[in-house]
């Protein structure tokens, strides 16, 4: 495989303290060491495999645009900061994963979701190949205390991607509104989701599995336009559309697994960097908390018999995300983010995650255009969200080229997890069935 050097100067490696949602993140690990804090993603990719040796150069060249990966934390617990890794080295970061043909994948795959980390290391990759001649797949897993997802597509982007930029969405750069506004609409928003956590709080029911601590992934896909175009139709986003869309398949894998699912709430993250904010640094995300709209309809979701169900549960999520995408929310997020204290922020971090309070994680992330690795292309991308103790699964959804590509992250315990994808895709042609071409 050919290997390219930057195009780029490299970029400096400053000393950066750790933000109070990284510092959230480590102390959950040094209170639950036996939990597995990291997140990440998969990109498949069409013709022959690199060599490790080939890959481990391939990113070490790469490496200088992204300074956090080749850090670490020094300080402790009371003064974390990001600081250049002095005994950084590739080849305990870049592993490999041979299958042993075709039947070996899933295999393979798993053992690339499940390894640990190398001892002191943050982030990890994994090449898997050895089931065709001509795909293979890499692996990347980082600690959640490293990144959250829009960093984690920033390095999508630089290491796999054409160099596009991120299309997250961020409050206008015109005139900020005034301070005492702000502070106003911040101290409103704080009281909201605090209280919202306090609501829920409660006796939920306990999985109905005993989890084996493996992870599996199942994947689907449908056009990304499909989602754009219902969205906008109703005056909402793709990610809307993909929330509604799991709010349908829900009742009907609940009905085929017979897990109870008497209300769902997930904890969608929210990108809350500033405009000008360095994308490729640490954690700036903020976590709410919102409930799907399961109704209480058996069937399939395409075959109910109110026609006008999927969209009155779009606009049910619709109601409920509305002002998280307007102007105001998303600066006073970005403002709760940037100056609330450490333990406040880990309080509400422990409380969001915990399934008393939500039931699966559910995000989105748009990663590129296109992708490529030496003369392969990348053909297919998979989140691969944070599963949290207690959750039934997880669910990403990555805009890569014209694909919006839904993943499921769950124990290898959870009944009839395989099914999800495909009631997803059907939650999502039913929808597109009562949209207006």
């Amino acid at each position: 495989m050919p290997v390219t050097p930057p195009s780029a100067p490299s970029v400096p490696a400053p000393r950066h303290p750790a933000h109070a949602v990284d510092r959230a993140f480590l102390s959950m690990e040094r209170r639950h060491p036996d939990v597995r804090w990291d997140a990440g993603g998969v990109a498949y990719l069409s013709g022959p495999p690199p060599s490790l040796a080939d890959l481990r150069t391939y990113l070490g060249l790469r490496l200088p645009h992204l300074p956090l990966l080749t850090s670490r934390v020094e300080g402790g617990s009371r003064r974390p900061r990001w600081r250049p890794d002095a005994d950084f080295a590739v080849d305990r970061q870049v592993h490999e994963v041979v299958a042993d043909g075709p039947e070996d994948w899933d295999a393979a795959l798993n053992l690339a979701l499940n390894a640990p980390f190398a001892p002191g290391a943050y982030w990890g990759v994994w090449l898997i190949h050895g089931h065709a001649a001509d795909e293979y797949a890499v692996c990347y897993r980082f600690h959640h205390a490293c990144q959250d997802g829009a960093a984690a597509a920033m390095t999508f982007r630089a290491l796999l991607g054409e160099g596009e930029p991120s299309a997250r969405p961020v409050p206008n750069q015109g005139r900020p509104a005034p301070l005492p506004r702000r502070v106003g609409t911040v101290l409103g928003l704080t009281a909201k989701f605090v209280a919202g956590s306090l609501v829920v709080r409660g006796a939920r029911p306990a999985i109905p599995f005993e989890p084996t601590g493996e992870r599996r992934l199942w994947r689907g896909r449908v056009p990304a336009d499909t989602l754009r175009r219902i969205g906008a139709a109703r005056g909402g986003s793709a990610h809307d559309v993909h929330l509604a869309a799991l709010a349908g398949a829900l009742p009907v894998w609940s009905e085929c697994s017979g897990v109870p699912l008497p209300r769902v709430t997930a904890l969608v993250p929210i990108d809350a960097r500033r405009p000008d904010e360095e994308q490729t640094w640490g954690n700036r995300c903020f976590a709410v908390p919102l409930e799907l709209p399961l109704g209480t309809g058996p069937g399939r979701a395409d075959a109910s018999e109110d026609g006008d169900a999927p969209l009155r549960r779009l606009d049910r999520v619709m109601a409920r995300t509305r002002k998280l995408r307007g102007e105001a929310w998303r600066q006073a997020i970005q403002d709760m983010v940037r100056f609330m204290p450490n333990r406040p922020t880990e309080w509400y971090m422990r409380s969001m995650f915990s399934p008393r309070v939500t039931d699966v994680m559910a995000t989105s992330m748009p990663l590129a255009d296109k992708g490529s690795l030496g003369d392969t292309q990348v053909t297919g991308t998979a989140l691969l969200p944070l599963l949290v103790p207690g959750h039934l699964f997880a669910v990403g959804l990555s805009f890569f080229g014209g694909w919006a590509e839904v993943s499921f992250v769950a124990d290898r315990a959870l009944p009839l997890g395989e099914l999800l994808p495909e009631l997803w895709e059907e939650a999502v042609g039913a929808l597109a069935q009562t949209t207006p071409a």
